[in-house]
């Protein structure tokens, strides 16, 4: 099950880097698609890409610090997640399906890190 949680990981990283550096990085269809961004919530997410690829690998490989950094990408989804609600609450412009995106990011990283924390104190 470790292999699965890495995979998933390593590829919600790739992909979260592919969709957040065409927004960042390209005056294209990606951004032109994306609407309403808030940017501190799009900058949050590409660079914490990199950080699901290294909790990937970590995974991979079974080691304690990919369980660490798991709970912290948790964590910190959680924070920005909080942060982007208060943006919406203070009349911030927003875009609605950020909030199926962040909802789906905190629940997958919740999961594996709750999933990696589990087996950590199993194995």
């Amino acid at each position: 099950m470790a292999v699965v949680a890495a995979i998933v990981a390593a590829l919600f990283g790739l992909l979260t880097l592919w969709s957040g550096g065409a927004i960042l990085f390209f005056d294209g269809p990606a951004r032109a698609a994306a609407g309403d961004y808030v940017p501190f919530v799009l900058w949050f997410d590409f660079v914490a890409g990199f950080a699901y690829i290294l909790a990937g690998v970590g995974l991979f490989l079974w080691r304690q610090w990919a369980v660490t950094l798991s709970l912290l990408i948790a964590a910190a989804t959680l924070v920005v997640f909080a942060a982007f609600g208060l943006h919406i609450v203070l009349g911030g412009a927003y875009e609605p399906r950020t909030v199926g995106a962040m909802v789906l990011r905190c629940a997958v990283w919740l999961a594996i890190a709750l999933f990696a924390r589990r087996a950590w104190k199993k194995g």
